[in-house]
């Protein structure tokens, strides 16, 4: 029985001290969980989580571990669980990055990457757990501040994986960063970096991938890059590199992906690319790159995408592409080749998109293209080819873009195309293709753009049905195509259409009202009759309609005058009649209006798009201008009341007499009152004073004294370079009068200051008149008329855009009258708001002098193309 009761004793102790051994390791590892509990609710609180994907991270209970926290990663030690990873990847997440992230002491990959966090990346001080981190991204966020010192050191040593692109970090790129000796990854495009990409970059010998893309990087590519063995991709385009490629690339011998495009490289493509036989993209467009393409680089043959264009390349292309077997994408545009397409282009089995424009290449289109391949893109515009198109062009039936404009193509446009199926972008235009519009071409129900303008086309499109429901761009301008246009072409999703300069006839079609997305009609240069149909003006997204240089006729629509974002319309030289809808132009948009040689009468609207029209535009009609602005090039309109035959005899007969009376007094006045001119000479203490009067009123009233105690009070009106205006009055009467004073006469030709004589005998209701000159040694004064009104400078920020128009106007009929007419020394000089007065009817009067300097300143008064095209 003891000896029982001492078994059952023994094995109590054994269990009380396994269960006290277990308490103390569970609180020791509660003490430890609790730390990175603390660190993950620390990092929690500088974060805005708006999809609540941290709703569970709470406060750390026996019901709950840490590593079923959303985005947590713990490992699975057998003795201890500890978080390595956190992965909070496009949770919308934002606010700034805390540094107890960092302090997680088992933390090996973390990924904040595409949420919208903020601020500088720091480090409180540093952590051995640092070293731990072998993943960490944070891209495509919105941190800024440089990059931050503790990541391109010791303590990241272990480091794989490094991505920070698509942020705005800025600054340099350390020279510590070849200390990162085990990274793999890097990629630190899409930010605001400057400076040179540093040499210790060729330190990290393991690194596989390098992006550096899309910053403002300068100076060259480290020579040393060829001992970077490991790279597998280098993308380092879209910044200010320039110097040479370097030769040392060729070293890469594991180089899949060569990426320099879009910076400012020079001299040849290096011969050692040869080398990369594990190559497959090579992208090096958009640089300024010289020479020819080296015959080595059509041996790799791995080759899938060659994109050399937009250089200075120059030289053939090689027959030797044939060895490219791989090869899916071909672009050499932009260059300056020269000689044919090789043959060789038409045997790569794999090719897809083949696209060299714009060069100096010659003959013809390699008779199997298209046969051997699955070819979906051809473009060899602006070149000078010749020929026909081949028939195997879309034999593998997916080719969706065909673009050989701007080149001297000729025959027909081959059936082989019309039942083209896949296509969906035609551009022919410009070259010297004849015969008729295939029928087939006109059913294909793909095609959004087609263009064959500028050939020598001919025939019917009437003779067919159009059914091409994508189409919503056609242009067959400049052709010899004949008959009436279609009333339908099969779609209502077309937006530019233009068939201007052929032989078109017949009335303009209805069906152009179930085109509600149409932009732009162009139906000019052919020879359409009729009415324009009121149906055109459903479509209410026109922005242009020409129909110039036709045989319509009838009245203008009044509906077309409530077209709301109609910007062009252009009805010249046809045979319309009647009166212009008085309210056209009333719509904003419409800013160019050509309605000239025509049979329209009556009187121009009074709206935005006529106010300061041009002459040109308005011209072979019956046209009169309500507003007798001459700047129209019409005579105004006259009273339109009716009145009986035998009083409007009576009225003409006593209106010719009045006005031959009126006429004889007025021409015998202004005669006497032009040739008015008196001479004076003054003596006062200052010397002898020349004075001159063009008015007998002025040298009745005015004497040299008012005009110096003008001066000498100095009131003021306004300033120049060169001259003061000072307003000023008789001692004797209330006569008032406005001098300008020239600082420095001597510095003038006698000869300019003689021009006065010729100024006095301007006349024009926009013109402030002369009335007198005084002289003495080097001073001269000028003695204007005094005007009631104000200087246009002090009121024009006040005025109305049309009160604007009425001014320039003014003015500009001013300065018309002084160049054409009045004497041809006197130039304006320095016409500016400074010396436009406008009176309380709104009418602006220029103040003349003698010639200074040819400058025309009218800056800050109106600025409006139309206002210059009006005057």
């Amino acid at each position: 029985m003891a000896k029982g009761s001492y078994s059952i004793s023994s094995k109590a102790r054994s269990m009380k001290f396994i269960f006290l051994f277990m308490f103390m390791l569970n609180f020791i590892l509660s003490d430890g969980d609790q730390h990175e509990v603390q660190l993950l609710l620390s990092f929690k609180a500088s974060l805005h989580d708006p999809l609540h994907f941290l709703s569970n991270w709470v406060s750390f209970t026996s019901s709950a571990t840490i590593c079923k926290w959303h985005g947590i990663n713990c490992d699975n030690n057998a003795n201890s669980s500890h978080v390595n990873a956190v992965v909070l990847s496009g949770k919308n997440i934002t606010g700034e990055v805390s540094s107890s992230i960092f302090q997680l002491p088992y933390l090996t990959n973390l990924d904040l990457s595409n949420n919208q966090l903020v601020g500088e990346i720091t480090f409180t001080h540093s952590h051995n757990s640092l070293s731990q981190i072998r993943y960490l991204n944070l891209s495509n966020n919105n941190l800024t501040g440089s990059l931050p010192q503790p990541l391109f050191s010791v303590l990241f040593s272990n480091l794989e994986t490094l991505d920070l692109s698509n942020n705005m970090f800025s600054g340099n790129i350390p020279d510590q960063i070849g200390l990162l000796s085990s990274l793999r990854y890097l990629d630190l495009g899409g930010n605001v970096l400057v400076g040179k990409i540093p040499n210790s970059i060729t330190n990290m010998t393991a690194l596989e991938y390098l992006t550096l893309a899309s910053n403002q990087l300068v100076d060259k590519i480290p020579e040393e890059i060829g001992a970077m063995k490991s790279l597998k991709w280098i993308y380092l385009g879209y910044n200010n590199l320039s110097g040479e490629i370097p030769s040392s690339i060729g070293e890469l011998l594991s180089l899949n992906h060569l990426d320099l495009v879009y910076n400012n490289l020079t001299g040849l493509i290096p011969h050692s690319l040869g080398h990369l036989t594990e190559l497959q993209y090579l992208f090096l467009y958009q640089n300024k790159l010289s020479g020819p393409i080296p015959g080595s680089i059509f041996e790799l043959k791995k080759m899938i995408s060659l994109d050399l264009s937009d250089n200075s390349l120059s030289g053939e292309i090689s027959e030797r592409v044939v060895k490219l077997q791989s090869l899916e994408i071909l672009h050499l545009f932009s260059n300056k080749f020269t000689g044919k397409i090789p043959k060789g282009v038409a045997s790569l089995p794999r090719l897809q998109v083949l696209q060299l424009w714009s060069n100096g290449l010659t003959g013809e289109i390699p008779e199997e293209l298209g046969k051997h391949s699955n070819l979906t893109v051809l473009d060899l515009s602006t070149n000078n080819l010749s020929g026909k198109i081949p028939d195997s062009i879309c034999y593998s039936g997916s080719l969706f873009k065909l673009i050989l404009f701007s080149n001297s193509f000729e025959g027909e446009i081959p059936k082989s195309l019309t039942s083209c199926r896949s296509l969906r972008r035609v551009r022919l235009q410009t070259n010297k293709f004849s015969g008729n519009l295939p029928s087939e071409l006109s059913t294909l129900p793909r095609v959004y753009f087609l263009d064959i303008s500028g050939n020598q086309l001919s025939g019917r499109i009437d003779d067919r049905k159009w059914d091409m429901p994508s189409l919503q761009m056609l242009s067959l301008a400049n052709n010899n195509f004949s008959g009436e246009i279609p009333n339908s072409f099969g779609t209502q999703n077309l937006e530019d259409l233009d068939l201007s300069y052929n032989h078109f006839s017949g009335s303009i079609p209805l069906g152009f009202r179930s085109l509600p997305e149409l932009v732009e009609l162009m139906l000019s240069n052919n020879k359409l009759f009729g009415n324009i149909p009121e149906e055109i003006c459903s479509c209410k997204k026109l922005v242009s309609l020409d129909l110039s240089q036709n045989q319509l006729s009838g009245e203008i629509p009044v509906k077309l005058s409530e077209m709301p974002v109609l910007g062009l319309l252009d009805l010249s030289q046809n045979q319309f009649s009647g009166q212009i809808p008085q309210n056209l132009g009333s719509v904003e948009s419409l800013v160019q209006v050509n309605i000239s040689h025509n049979h329209f009468h009556g009187s121009l609207p009074s709206t935005g798009a006529f106010l300061a029209i041009n002459a040109s535009a308005v011209i072979g009609n019956n046209l009169c201008d309500r507003d007798g602005d001459a700047s129209s090039g019409l005579p105004p309109c006259k009273n339109n009341n009716q009145n009986p035959t035998w009083l409007f005899i009576m009225l003409c007969f006593l209106l010719a007499l009045v006005a031959f009376a009126a006429a004889s007094f007025l021409v015998l006045y202004v005669r006497k009152r032009k040739n008015f001119s008196e001479v004076r000479r003054v003596e006062n203490e200052d010397g002898t004073w020349e004075v001159k009067f063009f008015y007998s009123k002025a040298a009745r009233l005015i004497n040299v004294d008012d005009v110096l105690k003008t001066v000498k009070e100095g009131k003021v009106v306004s300033k120049g370079t060169n001259w003061v205006w000072y307003e000023g009055k008789c001692m004797e009467n209330d006569m008032q009068f406005v001098v300008k004073e020239i600082s420095d006469l001597n510095s003038l030709p006698l000869s300019m200051w003689e021009e006065t004589v010729k100024i006095r005998k301007v006349r024009h209701p926009n013109i402030i008149n002369l009335i007198a000159t005084c002289r003495c040694g080097k001073r001269g004064y000028l003695v204007y008329e005094h005007e009631e009104g104000e200087k246009l400078s002090e009121i024009v920020n006040s005025l109305s855009w049309q009160r604007r128009c009425k001014i320039a106007v003014g003015v500009a009929k001013a300065l018309k009258f002084l160049h054409s007419q009045a004497s041809s020394m006197l130039l304006v000089g320095e016409v500016s708001p400074e010396i436009v007065w406008v009176d309380a009817k709104g009418v602006p009067r220029l103040k003349v002098t003698p010639p200074l300097m040819p400058c025309l300143d009218v800056k800050g008064f109106v600025s409006s193309p139309y206002v210059a095209q009006g005057t």
